[in-house]
């Protein structure tokens, strides 16, 4: 219907919402134009910077026989031209695909036929045409597994042995812990939320260090800050949306279950990571101490995964649902770090990670006072502050067995 067809009634309100359209949008329109204006125009100051800007990203060095595939990544503000590559204080030639020209965020591969030394140090260094340098290493040379078959089971294998297996193990103390009374069952949540807490901490530490090998361009602290803050704000709408359905019922120990396994999976998966990078690189026995340090580690976590289910007569496919969400994203991080680390998405993971463990301490928390209210227990009595203390502590002590 046209305007004139309107009532003068209508005809007011159409006018009325479409000058509210205009307000609303004149703000954003003048913002447009002068941050075209300038782009454009510039700001007036002509001073020229001291020193050429230029930023090199080194991302990831493959061990070929023929030599050295390095990826590398202009992250700067302006195009920059490789013109000498300088292998263990040598030049040498190297050729380059696309070419030596990055676009800004453009990448390369260059090619270095260099006679590397299995099991030594080797310092590759990219001199721009500005003459800056730019460097990363090798700390000690083996050649880059392969993407075939047989390599993806092994590591498939090693990532059963660190998250499935363990988790597992620790989800056998179910039958154990129904023993204890309501005290009891608190003071075992209490324990799990010291385990969580560890995690918690422990999981934004290795976020903020593959966040400092992270190009600074893409600001890998602030993606760990908004991976956990996002995370753990998604899922407390999701749970409150899924508690209105319920008509505010409580959530039952098998969801909470669920979400900690998830939590602990995306942990995992992290863990997966360092153990794939290091076998990539050639530390094999680096590799090998991590499957050792983070299995022993990580049948705490199945401890915890079962304290929500006390109160619930759970199958042996809950357990088993339980085992596979939280133990195999180790699986899929070991192949992420062997074949395709990106220490920038390894960052925002842990930051994701982060937040949904946070999550899940804050649920079991309030459950917790929640039922101690309703019995007339203190929340923070001293069973449950042993409880947290001692899941610290034994996270802690198991941690010892990873970092020496």
């Amino acid at each position: 219907m046209s305007n004139l067809g309107m009532n003068p009634m209508d005809r007011n309100i159409s006018h009325g919402r479409g000058k509210m359209l205009l307000l609303g949008i004149l703000p954003l329109i003048l913002l447009i134009a002068l941050v075209t204006g300038i782009a454009v125009l510039g700001t007036g100051v002509e001073n020229e910077p001291a020193a050429p800007i230029e930023v090199l990203n080194v991302e990831k060095i493959k061990l070929t026989d023929d030599g050295f595939e390095v990826k590398v990544l202009n992250s700067g503000p302006e195009e920059v031209t490789i013109a000498q590559v300088v292998v263990d204080d040598s030049f040498w030639n190297a050729s380059y695909d696309p070419g030596p020209i990055l676009a800004r965020f453009g990448h390369a591969i260059v090619h270095i036929p260099y006679p590397w030394v299995a099991g030594d140090p080797h310092e590759i260094k990219f001199i721009t045409s500005n003459g800056l340098i730019f460097s990363g290493e090798v700390a000690a040379a083996a050649l880059t597994p392969v993407a075939d078959g047989n390599r993806f089971a092994q590591y498939a294998l090693i990532g059963f042995y660190v998250g499935i297996v363990p988790v597992g193990l620790g989800l056998l103390w179910y039958p154990f812990m129904r023993r204890f009374s309501t005290k009891g069952m608190h003071a075992i949540l209490a324990f799990t939320v010291g385990l969580l807490f560890f995690l918690f901490v422990d999981t934004l530490e290795e976020g903020f260090e593959m966040a400092a090998e992270a190009p600074g361009v893409f600001q890998g602290t602030g993606l760990v800050w908004f991976g956990a803050l996002l995370s753990f704000l998604f899922l407390i709408a999701v749970d409150q949306m899924n508690s209105r359905k319920m008509r505010h019922a409580p959530a039952s120990g098998k969801r909470i279950s669920y979400k900690l396994a998830t939590g602990i999976g995306l942990h995992n998966f992290g863990e997966g990571l360092a153990i794939g990078a290091a076998f990539a690189v050639g530390e094999s026995a680096l590799g090998t101490f991590l499957v050792i340090g983070f299995t022993l580690h990580n049948i705490t976590e199945g401890v915890g995964i079962a304290a929500p289910l006390l109160k619930d007569r759970p199958t042996w496919k809950t357990f088993a649902a339980l085992a596979a969400i939280a133990g195999a994203p180790a699986i899929l991080g070991t192949w992420t770090g062997g074949f395709i680390f990106d220490p920038t998405f390894a960052a925002l993971f842990f930051g994701i990670g982060a937040g949904a463990i946070l999550q899940v301490i804050y649920v079991i928390s309030k459950m917790v006072i929640r039922e101690s209210t309703e019995k007339g227990y203190p929340a923070v009595s001293w069973a449950n502050f042993s409880g947290i203390t001692i899941g610290m502590l034994v996270m802690y002590a198991t941690a010892l067995l990873v970092n020496f």
